[in-house]
């Protein structure tokens, strides 16, 4: 990633006002100083998604979402740091640092712009072939798959033609090179043939990256021919376990989900028929860099999957390897159609999104299939069955959502709730996997509450302080960053405080810029945008303050009493006299000029 300084990060972000970047995405709404809008982030019908100019940040009061200029387009777009960095500074005309690159690094660099540049060439050969007379039998075939020309120029669609060479010669007169043309993909060479194409005779589908850069195709034959879909081999531009057919419109989705399918139609009809969320994976079964490239843009994957032993052999594989990476999974039912592009034709977006909601979780689609390799009307087999459910149910290592199972289960297949469960824990402690656990006592949550809360007064207090400076003074008095006891609470106090001493103003946005890490953002964001209840009068905001104040400090001194070392005299000192100070705190009035 290119190194920036942090002068020059400050420079970008400032020059990009909130609101402006924002308002190209959102319909904002101005009620007083703050801008109002539908969260792009969550479904939602109240405005809850708020941009404030005096903070430079945005903050979702619905889903938490929240940051500045940068957040919002690595959230929106799904952009790197480095990409948001690029996009923000051509928007207002800061030209970057040119990345300084090795010789080697450079000819790296070359070769796949040049390898990006011969997949164009080719994509739009394709493209132009399939609507010339060449073309007119693969244009049939997608006029019989019922898709429109604007589904297909979105999809880039081609074609490519029944002679072998023919995309060789024209990408030749273009003037790339055999060795070139080798490695793209596109061209096979041998002693007999010289230069020949990958793909003739097919209907064509242009792979491309988030970028919306062609990477590669995948090619159905027209008429008889094996294999029936062809894709390109792997490239230095082209991996498969790290890509999805579709994922570039996907990613810029509304929607919370994807919908993960098994071919290049399916995602084609789905995304025609209004469901931009459709992925699939690109001639390969599901891998894990599949789930981790999943997991940048959705926490929740519907597996639409053909409804035959093979999609479901698909879907048992694709189940685990999402969980690995967090993935919640659920099932769609097609039956008595095949894929989503038959389900579609036949009845239609509505009662597909009626099987989406319909959707059956995972595991119990699981343990559906499992049932069916037992005789449930067997003793012995069906026993067999209910210690196998229980071993599966093993895998869930936290109580509750164990539980949650055991019960879920139970209710299905009419086994008791306890029976399950004692059965879950029996084998679970014979394998040494889950000893039982003590039942839960009334008010075990009560330390979690306490928790909850002092993080809340912390909070409070961070964004009191950037909301109104004339605070830093009065409140320097007693505390300082070191009694903010949540690592990244701290480590913002810091900042602030610093800011505050050496410009006498605060810059929340640029505190933001400061951490890489998009949930850190997140984290900063909510840190400033606490819920301040409304206080009307001078008193009742010096007594709210005064409160904060004091059970922030108190939370400290108990914090840092926990956590000293016996041997630590100055620790000890310090623990003192913030004691006496915060008895005497608790006997003044806080005054607010």
């Amino acid at each position: 990633m290119p190194f920036y300084s942090d002068d020059l990060i400050e420079e970008v972000r400032s020059k990009n006002d909130v609101v402006d970047v924002i308002s190209g995405y959102v319909r904002l709404q101005k009620k007083g100083s703050t801008y109002f809008g539908l969260c792009p982030f969550h479904n939602e019908k109240t405005a809850s998604f708020s941009v404030t100019p005096s903070k430079q940040m945005y903050y979702c009061f619905g889903c938490g979402a929240g940051g500045n200029v940068f957040t919002f387009l690595m959230e929106y777009e799904n952009f790197t740091f480095a990409e948001a960095m690029q996009s923000l500074a051509e928007r207002v005309g800061v030209e970057l640092p040119a990345q300084e690159y090795s010789p080697r690094m450079k000819q790296e660099a070359d070769k796949r712009q040049r390898l990006l540049e011969v997949n164009k060439e080719a994509g739009k050969y394709y493209y132009m072939l399939l609507r010339s007379e060449h073309g007119k039998y693969a244009m049939e075939y997608f006029r019989k798959r019922e898709l429109t020309d604007e589904i297909m120029r979105k999809f880039g669609l081609g074609y490519s033609d029944k002679f072998s060479d023919d995309l060789y010669r024209y990408l030749r007169n273009k003037g790339y090179e055999d060795e070139l043309l080798r490695d793209s993909g596109l061209i096979s060479f041998d002693e007999r043939r010289g230069g020949h194409d990958k793909f003739w005779n097919r209907a064509m589908f242009p792979i491309m990256d988030v970028h919306n850069k062609i990477i590669g195709f995948g090619g159905r034959v027209m008429g008889e021919g094996e294999p029936k879909y062809l894709n390109s081999p792997e490239t230095k531009i082209f991996d498969k376990s790290r890509n999805l057919y579709g994922l570039n419109f996907a990613r810029t989705t509304r929607k919370s989900y994807f919908l993960l399918c098994e071919g290049y139609m399916d995602v084609i009809a789905l995304h025609q028929a209004g469901f931009d969320n459709a992925v699939a994976s690109l001639g390969t079964a599901l891998t894990s860099g599949h789930a981790s490239l999943l997991k940048r843009y959705a926490k929740e994957v519907y597996l639409t999957y053909d409804s035959d032993g093979a999609g479901v052999k698909a879907a048992l594989r694709a189940i685990p390897i999402l969980k690995e990476v967090g993935i919640t999974t659920k099932i769609i039912n097609m039956r008595p159609y095949k894929d989503p592009d038959e389900f579609i034709k036949a009845l239609g977006a509505d009662a597909y999104q009626e099987r989406i909601e319909q959707a059956e979780n995972s595991f119990m689609f699981e343990i559906r299939i499992l049932e069916q390799d037992y005789d449930m009307k067997d003793p012995e087999s069906k026993t067999a069955f209910y210690n196998e459910i229980a071993r599966k149910l093993l895998g869930f290592t936290e109580e509750l959502e164990r539980d949650n199972y055991i019960e879920a289960v139970a209710v299905k297949y009419q086994m008791g709730f306890e029976n399950l469960r004692k059965l879950v824990l029996h084998l679970g402690t014979q394998g040494g996997i889950a000893a039982p656990r003590q039942q839960l006592k009334s008010g075990i949550h009560e330390n979690k509450k306490k928790e909850d809360g002092m993080k809340q007064s912390q909070k409070l207090l961070l964004t009191w302080l950037i909301e109104d400076t004339r605070l830093f003074p009065i409140i320097s008095r007693y505390i300082l960053p070191v009694d903010f006891t949540e690592e990244i609470y701290r480590k913002v106090a810091e900042i602030l405080f610093s800011q505050f001493e050496n410009t006498g103003t605060v810059n929340p946005a640029q505190i933001i810029s400061m951490f890489q890490n998009e949930e850190e953002q997140r984290e900063i964001a909510s840190l400033f945008n606490a819920h301040i209840r409304n206080i009307e009068t001078k008193a009742d905001m010096e007594k709210a303050l005064k409160e904060t104040v004091v059970r922030v400090k108190q939370n400290s001194i108990n914090h840092r009493s926990a956590n000293l070392a016996p041997t630590d005299m100055a620790g000890l000192q310090q623990l003192v006299s913030d004691k006496r100070q915060l008895e005497q705190l608790e006997k003044l009035h806080i005054s607010i000029e």
